[in-house]
């Protein structure tokens, strides 16, 4: 699958069809139990992202949006997790390519888990020149006028760079989107059961990593336009919350708005009103362009606030979605340790009888 590259792009999500209906197992019937449990898994899964459905565009890329959407990714993985201790799939049932391509997937989801913490930590970094002007604009002097230009011309400069581990996330994500053709369980109801389940939980991972590194980024180009099959109970939502999400995004883009993200936006637009009129001088004799500066000073004091405090909730997100996985991990982990102990006491226990007869 390649990248979007125009405005309104159409690409598919699978080029050759729906990978889950032709690695479907053949011959596996599913009982009524097992339909119930991934309809309520289904069932869930749409909810959540109905949940995602921005009320508004301009709460699409707010920070509060953001780290609900890391939320719910967390409650989806641990669905999951909680999905196969459900249905007591023995992991010998396992094809040792599907438990190996499991593994690569996580580790790919915790790279970009850290590309993303570095990205939240380097914008932080950020609130340290934000505040010093602050600092220098609450007494009144053109030195400190001088001097928190200066500041602000730093902030913005810091903000607008690049951080090359978020620009590696594409790459990362277009793996993701190559193994979602997962190799079958072998002719098993359960496994058939994980495999739907997993392909809707890789749709919205896929879905938000790609937002957030678009977002990150400064690139519409990130974005990836998911074309899921409406066989799937949750299609629908998912479809709605992709096609208002990333047509949003870029029209934000082709606007040449310094930040996709609100609360950096608020800042900037601050920003821009504060630095003429500090850099070209303030009278502070004259009662009015003095309050009108106290006024502008406390505006982006409320903004520069509200920024560090989404930045801080979000990272927390990031932070719950990496855990989430690497519990995932230790789960399959586990089982294969606890399947080859079993394993090997079965096997050991064999060795005896023939030994004894």
């Amino acid at each position: 699958m390649s990248r979007s590259q125009d405005p309104h792009p159409s690409r598919s999500f699978f080029p050759f069809g729906n990978p889950f209906r032709m690695k479907a197992p053949k011959g596996s019937h599913m009982s009524p139990q097992l339909l119930a449990v991934l309809q309520a898994f289904e069932v869930t899964l749409a909810e959540r992202l109905r949940k995602l459905m921005p009320k508004s565009k301009d709460e699409i890329l707010s920070l509060s949006w953001m780290t609900l959407a890391m939320k719910s990714l967390c409650e989806t993985h641990n669905d999951v997790r909680t999905l196969i201790t459900d249905l007591e799939l023995p992991v010998s049932v396992w094809d040792e390519k599907w438990v190996d391509v499991y593994f690569d997937i996580s580790t790919k989801l915790l790279d970009i888990c850290n590309a993303f913490s570095s990205e939240l930590s380097r914008l932080n970094q950020g609130n340290l020149p934000l505040k010093c002007a602050l600092h220098n604009l609450n007494p009144a002097s053109s030195k400190q006028f001088h001097r928190a230009c200066t500041l602000l011309d730093d902030w913005r400069r810091h903000i607008s760079a690049k951080n090359p581990r978020i620009e590696k996330c594409s790459t990362i994500l277009d793996g993701l989107v190559g193994t979602l053709d997962l190799p079958k369980v072998k002719n098993s109801a359960k496994g058939k059961v994980l495999m739907q389940a997993m392909y809707g939980v890789k749709v919205e991972t896929v879905f938000v990593c790609s937002v957030f590194s678009a977002a990150f980024s400064g690139s519409s180009k990130k974005l990836l336009d998911l074309d899921v099959a409406d066989m799937y109970s949750w299609t629908p939502a998912f479809k709605s919350l992709q096609s208002l999400v990333n047509e949003e995004i870029r029209v934000r883009f082709s606007s040449g708005k310094f930040s996709v993200f609100s609360e950096l936006e608020a800042v900037d637009a601050v920003v821009k009103e504060l630095r003429p009129t500090i850099q070209g001088g303030v009278d502070t004799e004259d009662k009015v362009e003095k309050e009108l500066l106290l006024k502008t000073v406390e505006e982006l004091g409320m903004a520069a606030e509200k920024l560090s405090l989404g930045m801080d909730l979000l990272a927390k997100g990031v932070d719950g979605f990496f855990q989430a996985v690497l519990a995932s991990r230790d789960t399959l982990l586990s089982s294969l340790r606890f399947d080859k102990t079993v394993n090997d006491r079965v096997l050991g226990r064999n060795i005896d009888q023939q030994l004894v007869h």
